[in-house]
């Protein structure tokens, strides 16, 4: 096979004299790689090989073709090149000389993912691809299921058969307990003790260990200095799980928050959590969490953009999952109290089942203290329910699959007038009140009521194609007369509606979105080239 071609220009002797003596080193480095990255040193493999035969390709950017210097020289043109090239021709473009490499390095790596494994922070190989190309990383994305290999046993004492109870300390350093120069002295046991220790490694799996390897965790993320948006997906929870017993996500996510406040990450602004579990929140909670200190929450006080898709909670009607939901609710309504005073936009939405609105816990019922008359005389006037929430920087607002009362969505209205434009309510079911209440407020900010009448509804008329063709050409089915019926009895029920509060009108706009009966993702952008759906636009002059 023939030898990739060589990434350095034309050099002086004394330059290429200096790279040929680490040039087998260095492709044999960056076999080992694991981003799909290049060295940035020639990675010729055979030395002294003439670099007579890869002349064309490395004099390519000193072409005389004025043409194209003007064209590749030119920032807007040549980031616009390589902005709309497929990702895999980007790692080919980097082979052909040093500049493309650079050029195109940032738009290659501006996107990192990690499913995380025993041995993803641990490899050298991966620190050292890290150094090179964590620059340009601004979205990393942190992927670690609920799988088999993460569930955590009691841990056993093998003699008594009794269970041990363990208390977690994240280690931050591996160093020893002296620093004394002449005087030996052994490490500290990682899981405090090393009884404890040895039980540990003995019982738990690999995954246990590597997710509370804490300097790994800063080692990679003091690489990402210029991160902007940081991803978290924790997918596979089991709502069934035993309360207070912890996974090895669990840890990850202590080490992970611990990282993030200890690297120098001054540009991050946005979190994902897609999808997290509550707990999740509790060991992502930078006041509350392992391992926090005074200043932990001043980086998570950067987010100003928070995305987060939460697992339902638990549906039965017992007192353990009652306890487990109020338990959670509490976990979420501190969470975001922490990131309120920041935040400039705001997703949530409830996987699976329909959840409490978090914007307003303060309100549900399962969230106020009881009354006075049941509890004990020296706990009168102590008890109370959680703070309500403000978000005085909030501008856009989203909340999907979710069960509140008009109320609650008028008073949050209400409360965040001043700095709100733009919010919205998708799969939202009113236990109490109807949507002309909830949107009541809209009338003391814009003057009048006129936003009721310019309200417009927009419904998707499902059409396919028939499998069966009349004379060569396709024929088209239209839905059953009974769901067209149907479809338009549903219209005006906030069940699926969305609410938008333009910004600076006074109107407010409700769309809502009935799926597509029996047609495939193919059979949409096969017929309607390009995703657009027949619509059918119905104008009502107040709500029903």
């Amino acid at each position: 096979m023939t030898p990739p071609p060589s990434l350095k220009r034309s050099m002086s002797g004394e330059s290429q004299s200096s790279y040929g003596s680490a040039a087998t080193t260095v492709s044999r480095a960056s076999s080992r790689l694991l981003f799909g990255e290049i060295p940035l040193t020639p990675a010729t493999t055979v030395s002294g090989r003439s670099t007579r035969a890869n002349s064309p390709i490395c004099n390519l950017v000193l072409s005389t073709s004025s043409s194209f210097l003007r064209f590749w020289l030119n920032d807007d043109c040549r980031d616009n090149l390589l902005a709309h090239m497929e990702k895999e021709d980007l790692p080919k473009c980097r082979l052909v000389c040093h500049d493309f490499a650079n050029r195109a390095a940032p738009f290659l790596f501006e996107s990192l993912t990690v499913t995380f494994k025993p041995s993803s922070f641990s490899k050298p190989a991966r620190i050292e691809a890290l150094n090179k190309i964590g620059q340009h990383v601004k979205t990393f994305t942190f992927h670690m299921p609920h799988a088999q290999d993460a569930l955590l046993p009691p841990i056993i004492d093998p003699v008594t058969g009794e269970e041990k109870q363990f208390i977690y300390e994240p280690q931050l350093q591996t160093l020893p307990n002296s620093s004394t120069p002449g005087v030996r002295t052994e490490k500290t046991p990682k899981y405090g003790t090393l009884e404890m220790t040895n039980l540990l490694i003995s019982q738990y799996p690999p995954l246990f260990h590597a997710a509370t390897n804490v300097p790994a965790f800063v080692s990679v993320f003091s690489e990402l200095i210029n991160l902007a948006h940081l991803k978290i997906s924790c997918p596979g929870y089991d709502t069934n799980a035993p309360l207070h017993r912890r996974t090895a996500v669990d840890y990850a996510l202590i080490s992970l928050r611990i990282a993030v406040e200890r690297a120098p990450m001054y540009s991050l602004h946005s979190l994902s959590l897609h999808p997290i579990h509550a707990g999740g929140l509790l060991y992502l909670h930078p006041m509350h969490g392992f391992g926090s200190t005074p200043s932990s929450a001043k980086r998570w006080s950067q987010i100003r953009r928070l995305s987060i898709c939460m697992d339902s909670l638990p549906s039965s009607a017992s007192p353990r999952a009652r306890t487990q939901s109020l338990e959670h609710l509490r976990i979420l309504h501190a969470y975001l109290r922490t990131l309120s005073s920041s935040l400039t936009r705001l997703f949530f939405r409830w996987k699976g089942n329909r959840g409490p609105s978090p914007l307003s816990l303060d309100k549900e019922p399962c969230m106020l203290p009881i009354e006075e008359s049941s509890m004990h005389p020296s706990m009168r006037g102590t008890v109370r329910g959680p703070r309500p929430l403000r978000f005085p920087r909030l501008r856009k607002m989203e909340l999907e699959n979710a069960i509140m009362d008009s109320s609650q969505i008028a008073e949050f209205i209400h409360k965040h007038r001043r700095s709100l434009v733009q919010f919205s309510f998708e799969d939202v079911k009113l236990r109490q009140g109807n949507w002309d209440e909830a949107l009541e407020p809209l009338t003391a900010i814009a003057g009048s009521d006129r936003w009721r009448k310019t309200q417009e509804e927009v419904m998707d008329v499902p059409i396919v194609l028939s499998p069966v063709r009349i004379s060569g050409e396709p024929r088209i089915m239209g839905p059953l007369l009974e769901e067209v019926d149907q479809a338009i009895e549903d219209v005006g029920r906030p069940r699926t509606l969305s609410r938008w509060l333009g910004n600076g009108r006074s109107r407010a706009t409700v769309l809502r979105k009935s799926p597509l009966v029996g047609v495939g993702a193919r059979e949409k952008e096969g017929f309607w080239g390009g995703g657009d759906h027949v619509k059918r636009l119905l104008r009502f002059s107040s709500w029903k």
